[in-house]
């Protein structure tokens, strides 16, 4: 029960903006760590989509040759249907009873030769689509060869990375939510949502020689003794940010020393 009376007890001013403060702190490590890392998430990310799509434009010319191999299979089954036809059409003619029937073998004779002229042409240009999309399909793998090997080389590198900072990152984002937990809810919100609309992420930041430290815009004395006496949370008026006194940086530096 009195860990339940502590975790709910009130916080006062001052408590909020110093366990503000600290929260920013250790969202602020948290994203130095993953700054190491880079554009390297994105890069693996873009070598895999890229790795994908050349899988399936190289799947793609596959069956478009698969397809013009069997059209070259058909189309040989006809000339050789041709030619059957003529070896008869020829055998009839020395059988013939008039010029009429003779003329009549001989254009089927001369169609079935135009057929077989036309299968060959067919042949032919199905077996240069075939070694145009061969060529296309060696370039492709090689391509696909280089790209795998980057994207291999890529997640090592990335996976490293994450290996040397895994445990440094869980325990900041344990101690963060830990933090999380003892601040009122409206407040952790709009943290978070200042956090999320700021270029650097600073949501809390103190005043740095009469300025702003997120924004660097001056802030009147009058507001500086307001900040300084943390009665009330404030914001700057220029970003939004919410403003602490440079005494809890300073705090905090000694504390950490």
């Amino acid at each position: 029960m009195a860990a339940d009376t502590t975790k709910n007890k009130e916080l006062t001013v001052e408590e909020k903006l110093r366990a503000l403060f600290q929260l920013q702190t250790l969202n602020s490590n948290v994203d130095k760590i993953r700054t190491l890392r880079g554009e390297l998430p994105l890069e693996v990310q873009d070598l895999e989509d890229e790795i994908a799509g050349l899988e399936t434009r190289l799947e793609k010319y596959k069956e478009e040759v698969k397809s013009l191999e069997h059209q070259i299979s058909l189309k040989e089954n006809e000339i050789k249907q041709a030619e059957t036809l003529i070896t008869k059409y020829k055998e009839q003619q020395n059988n013939v009873r008039n010029n009429r029937e003779f003329d009549s073998l001989s254009k089927e004779i001369e169609y079935q030769t135009l057929e077989i002229e036309l299968c060959d042409k067919r042949i032919r240009e199905f077996k240069a689509q075939i070694k145009d999309k061969s060529v296309i399909i060696d370039e492709s793998k090689k391509v696909l060869d280089e790209r795998s090997k980057d994207l291999d080389a890529k997640k090592s590198e990335l996976d490293e990375i994450i290996a040397d900072t895994k445990k440094d990152e869980e325990n900041i984002i344990k101690n963060a939510s830990s933090l999380e937990s003892k601040i009122e809810g409206r407040l952790i919100t709009a943290y978070h949502k200042i956090r999320k609309n700021a270029r650097n992420g600073l949501a809390v930041v103190s005043v740095e020689r009469d300025a702003c430290g997120g924004c660097f815009n001056k802030i009147p004395p009058q507001r500086q003794l307001d900040i300084k006496s943390r009665k009330k949370i404030i914001v700057c008026e220029y970003c939004g940010r919410i403003l602490v006194d440079d005494d809890i940086l300073q705090e905090k530096i000694a504390e950490e020393k």
